[in-house]
């Protein structure tokens, strides 16, 4: 259990990065110690110092900052800073305040010095008082002070329990006592009930109610609808895009409908344009077709030829199929064995195999990691090999499919 003791005392080991406070009240803070000096030097050293690493770890009790700041000898330098801590009925009068205030209290708990508080938490004319161990015996604050005001600043940015801290409260004593209070005012603001208010029996309120059943779903539809014409309109998008995207909008939505399954889930940049182009079969290719297959090309950074050999893979059997265009393995021996001698059974020749496929003349069987073999085809002499009919568990039937 944390004490008011305990909560009074906080040791920052390591202080936020950076010099120049960030919020409002951190550069108000600062404001306070620099109206005191007369010497912009002094101060510029600090900031150096502080920029530097010079302020070791930074203790925070109520009315004090204590430091020590390395300068150029040895030994750093004790350096403090002083600030009135509030008695307890000047404590009281401002939780009071903060209490019956919502905006101040949500200020608070999102650690920010509420704006009704400032005039009240924030140093005054004078208030804020350096002292140091070392010999500069000139007008304060010194260099070192000066630094320890600057990381000061920077906690206090982060967290405004400092400064409150230094004014004598603890953050958990502050919160305990903002909940009494704040339920306190609650629940003097609370309204009596009026008298007539309807109420309900509790035996009607928690009595079991037969719903009607909800309407059956309307059927799925049998195809995607075709999207509306878009005008040419040099200020709006490309209207063939527009309609490419609908069209594919219209069909996702329509799988999504009537499988449950969304059939672009997980798919790469690659795999999508491949299952964009596959829409459009290379042969008698548009010329909005052809330019969708240019644009997804340099998209994703491949040949166009690249894509329709791709894009012919999976209209072959969609994402397997093209794990089977692209990748080369080992499959198990089992399977791929019985393959070679249920082909020349069948009279389709001596097939040559190479990892997971199959080769003879201008003919190829590849075995997917799905256990289906896929057919592709090259021209004599060619070692250019396209995919073609469709995938089988029997490599027979894929080959002749």
């Amino acid at each position: 259990m944390i004490t008011a003791r305990d909560d009074r005392r906080r040791t920052f080991e390591t202080v936020p990065a950076g010099v120049e406070a960030a919020s409002w009240w951190g550069r108000a803070w600062v404001a306070a110690l620099e109206e005191v000096s007369r010497d912009p030097a002094r101060l510029a050293r600090g900031r150096g110092y502080a920029a530097g690493g010079h302020v070791d770890a930074v203790t925070v009790t109520p009315g004090r900052i204590v430091a020590y700041v390395r300068g150029s000898r040895p030994r750093p330098y004790r350096t403090e800073l002083i600030l009135p801590a509030f008695a307890d009925a000047e404590w009281s009068e401002l939780l009071e305040e903060v209490a019956a205030d919502p905006a101040a209290l949500g200020a608070l708990l999102e650690r920010e010095v509420p704006q009704s508080l400032a005039g009240t938490v924030l140093p005054g004319a004078g208030e804020l008082v350096p002292h140091c161990s070392c010999p500069d015996v000139g007008r304060p604050p010194c260099k070192h002070a000066a630094a320890l005001c600057y990381r000061a600043a920077r906690l206090l940015d982060e967290d405004p329990f400092v400064l409150l801290l230094l004014r004598g409260r603890g953050e958990r004593e502050l919160l305990d006592d903002l909940t009494r209070r704040n339920a306190a005012h609650a629940a003097r603001e609370q309204p009596d009930a009026a008298p007539d208010f309807p109420g309900v029996p509790a035996r009607e309120a928690l009595a079991r109610r037969v719903l009607p059943p909800l309407p059956a779903p309307l059927a799925a539809p049998a195809a995607a609808g075709l999207p509306p014409a878009y005008p040419a309109d040099p200020a709006a998008p490309d209207p063939l895009a527009l309609d490419q995207l609908a069209s594919d909008a219209a069909a996702r939505a329509l799988a999504l409908l009537t499988t449950g399954e969304d059939p672009i889930a997980g798919l790469t940049l690659w795999q999508d344009a491949v299952r964009l182009a596959s829409a459009h079969p290379t042969a008698g290719l548009t010329g909005a077709a052809r330019a969708l297959y240019r644009d997804l090309a340099r998209a994703t950074g491949r040949t166009t030829t690249d894509l329709a050999r791709a894009a012919a893979a999976w209209r072959q059997g969609g994402r397997a199929a093209l794990a089977a265009l692209e990748e080369a393995w080992d499959p198990p021996a089992g399977p791929f064995d019985r393959a070679r001698p249920a082909l020349i059974a069948a009279g389709q020749g001596v097939f040559r195999p190479e990892r997971n496929r199959l080769t003879a003349h201008t003919r190829q069987l590849r075995l997917g990691r799905d256990a289906l073999w896929y057919a592709y085809e090259s021209r004599p002499g060619d070692d250019d090999w396209w995919p073609t009919g469709r995938p089988a568990a029997d490599p027979v039937s894929a080959l002749l499919g």
